[in-house]
């Protein structure tokens, strides 16, 4: 633990550099009001820090920036959540307010929320297909050979897969078969249910066997990623081969959601740098995971530079996250 002087030299010094990117000098940090000592004094604390790696000082001649180790104990004992700025909140409000409709087009514009909210990069995973359970099922007739099924998912996703008939099945013989798989699946993790059992009506038993076919390929969807703000990225590292690497890293998908899931394993709603290393070591992570009713199926996160503004970034997360979960919850 810092003593209260050095923890507010080390909060002014991150502070600073997250908000100009410039290393930080002592002239700079004796202005700040909480610390009423002289500059000598702030030389030497500073000189401190640095030799208990909380500091750097990149050229002999310059300011100092943070090391990991400084940005984490700043993350963990003096930023702390702020509150959303109020026209943040707003604009959280309005979203959600106004968007509904299937499940994939949400998720996919509170990544794009996400990453207006912080100017990072960010990504929302859907619900894990294992812990969702079916809200209703539909089998209909389109056309003389074709029937639609279509199953409504607890958290919102509507899985819709065309099925084959004959011409010769009655509309009252795929109303009932709809009628069966409905009352058989509601309220069961789609994974999971077994086949309805046979009837003994060779007609009833060959449509559902039919949906119950596609029902495999519902289940076998990929992971839902959704990912925005690739270009704010780009923007927050000023070497061509710091943007490169990191722009490859976001490309491969499943390092991105390996990155936010080993977080939360780890019981760390942020990561930081040399935490994860990697080509993402000059990155931050700031991940949440989100509920539908009180279980937690899926993660939202942002993805900036060490240099990103923590405080912020924590609140946009908070935030978003809870309000997905309430939505997809119905509440």
């Amino acid at each position: 633990m810092l003593d209260e002087r050095k923890s507010a030299i080390l909060k002014a010094v991150v502070t600073e550099y997250i908000e100009t990117a410039q290393p930080v000098g002592s002239a700079h940090v004796v202005r700040d009001a909480a610390i009423d000592v002289s500059p000598a004094t702030v030389r030497a604390d500073m000189a401190t820090l640095e030799r208990e790696g909380y500091l750097n000082h990149p050229h002999t001649s310059a300011g100092r920036i943070p090391t990991d180790k400084g940005y984490r104990y700043f993350v963990d004992k003096l930023c702390g959540i702020e509150p959303l700025r109020a026209t943040d909140q707003q604009t959280v409000q309005e979203f959600f307010s106004t968007t509904h409709g299937e499940l994939e087009k949400m998720l996919r514009e509170t990544a794009t929320l996400l990453s207006m909210l912080t100017n990072y990069a960010a990504v929302v995973i859907g619900p894990d297909r294992e812990v969702v359970t079916v809200r209703s099922a539909l089998f209909v007739r389109l056309a003389p050979r074709t029937g639609l099924l279509v199953v409504v998912h607890s958290n919102a996703a509507v899985d819709k897969r065309i099925v084959e008939i004959s011409e010769d099945d009655a509309d009252e013989a795929v109303a009932r078969v709809g009628e069966r798989l409905n009352a058989h699946l509601t309220g069961k993790v789609l994974t999971e249910a077994e086949p309805p059992p046979l009837t003994h009506d060779q007609a009833h038993d060959r449509l559902t066997a039919a949906c119950w076919a596609v029902r495999s390929d519902m289940i076998r969807r990929d992971e839902q990623v959704y990912f925005d703000g690739a270009s704010n990225m780009a923007r927050a590292f000023d070497a061509v081969d710091t943007v490169r690497s990191v722009l490859t890293m976001l490309e491969k998908t499943y390092v991105v959601v390996d990155l936010l899931q080993d977080a939360l394993a780890h019981e760390r709603n942020v990561s930081i740098g040399g935490e994860h290393g990697g080509a993402l070591s000059q990155c931050s992570i700031v991940v949440a995971p989100y509920e539908i009713d009180n279980s937690v199926v899926g993660t939202v996160g942002v993805l900036g530079p060490t240099r990103m503004n923590y405080p912020q970034a924590l609140a946009a997360v908070a935030v978003v996250s809870g309000r997905l979960g309430r939505e997809l919850s119905g509440i």
